[in-house]
């Protein structure tokens, strides 16, 4: 007889309490704050989960790590208000996401600014602002040279590095190979000549390879790799070392089967490892870089049975939110083959009676899918379904005018 456990349905939902078959949220209960918001589909993040992410996170990991949280991952003015108490300095990808960590009272020192693109206006604002600058080509560092120039202020310079190995069995893989992020590893050197010549000030490396890793030997293997890789080009440096920011690429627990991640041999490997490059780069502030890990798991997306139907013998249960809301849920962001998230019927999380269900949305698209052949409690017209793991890439990441559908509240409990 075969000992193997059936692989389970979802990834694990335990963050948030259950009470009188209810979910809750800081204390609440779902069917409580869906009144308070007045209609659905609206997200739903609780502070209380993201501020035990980051104590968790600082438990475990060597104090010399600084933790900084990425916007892009959710960058709600009031959840990066939030996680701007708890960590040590912001990761933002655009020029209106410098606006909103600038507002949040963060040092300019603790921000810095990555992506491929920047535009000269957002070159400007951030070198006008003191924060650093992760240039991501040879062009962009001549534009920031001129920019710094013109305003005769001094631009704080990171290398933002395409190494030259990539993290296994990452979910997004963003180093190694061609990309359109960093600089390739073996021009560096020549680019570091550069930034001397052209009197700027040099900050460090940004060196960050992939995202949404479950494996600690992955994450350690990429680890080991930035560090040798980061005192290699430190030799050629017009500057001491004052930054290096080692990325993040923890992920959470999206699809059947799948834990969370293990930090022990993680931290371990950091302990043992961090003597030797704090003793190499003396001068250096080494940063872990979240987005995902710190709030994805904090997150709900909520929205209401509007209709329910059977074809052909499936049923679906007809909701008012979707893809346009939550493009990541859909599947239709970064999936190759479509999975569920974990997704619960929230006033009915108790309920023993079961029924085998597609949840769809309103839009007139096959592709709005939110949970697809799921056994759930059996819900009927005008109870509210739950998408978990909802905290990081959902509504900012997704296609609101799509269809032209009413868009979806956000609030922080």
């Amino acid at each position: 007889m075969s000992t193997n456990k059936p692989t389970p349905q979802h990834a694990p939902m335990d963050q948030f309490p259950i009470k009188d078959g209810c979910l809750t949220v800081g204390g609440r209960s779902i069917l409580d704050i869906a009144q308070q918001v007045g209609s659905t589909p609206f997200y739903v993040y609780d502070s209380d989960l993201m501020e035990q992410r980051v104590t968790q996170l600082r438990n475990a990991l060597p104090k010399k790590i600084h933790l900084h949280y990425a916007m892009k991952a959710n960058p709600m003015p009031i959840v990066v208000s939030h996680m701007a108490n708890f960590v040590d300095g912001l990761d933002v990808a655009s020029g209106g996401e410098l606006d909103v960590a600038l507002a949040c009272g963060v040092s300019a020192k603790d921000i810095s600014f990555a992506g491929p693109g920047k535009q000269d206006w957002e070159l400007e604002a951030a070198i006008k602002a003191g924060i650093t600058l992760n240039i991501e080509s040879e062009n962009e560092l001549r534009r920031a040279a001129r920019i710094s120039s013109e305003l005769c202020k001094q631009a704080n310079i990171a290398i933002r590095v395409n190494p030259d190995f990539e993290l296994k069995a990452s979910g997004m893989k963003m180093g190694g190979g061609p990309k359109q992020f960093g600089i390739d590893a073996e021009r560096v050197p020549d680019v570091l000549k550069e930034i001397g010549e052209l009197g700027l000030h040099f900050r460090g490396f940004h060196i960050f390879c992939g995202s949404q890793n479950l494996k600690p030997e992955a994450i350690i293997e990429a680890h080991d790799n930035t560090f040798e890789l980061a005192l290699r080009l430190a030799k050629d440096a017009p500057s001491p070392v004052e930054l290096l920011n080692i990325g993040g690429g923890l992920g959470i627990p999206y699809f059947p089967g799948e834990t969370r991640i293990d930090l022990g041999p993680i931290a371990a490997n950091l302990e043992a490892k961090l003597p030797a490059v704090c003793e190499a780069l003396p001068e250096a502030e080494i940063v872990m870089e979240l987005g995902r890990y710190l709030v994805g798991e904090a997150g709900l997306y909520v929205s209401k049975v509007i209709d329910k139907k059977v074809s052909r013998g499936h049923t679906y249960l007809i909701v008012d939110g979707g893809l346009h809301h939550h493009l990541s849920a859909s599947g239709n962001f970064g999936q190759v083959i479509r999975k569920n998230y974990p997704v619960a019927i929230a006033n009915r999380m108790e309920s023993t009676e079961t029924e085998e269900v597609s949840v769809v949305g309103p839009l007139c698209t096959p592709l709005d899918i939110l949970a697809n052949n799921m056994t759930l409690p059996k819900a009927d017209i005008g109870d509210l379904v739950a998408v978990y793991q909802s905290g990081a890439y959902g509504y900012s990441a997704s296609p609101h005018q799509f269809l032209s559908h009413p868009g979806a509240k956000e609030l922080l409990i």
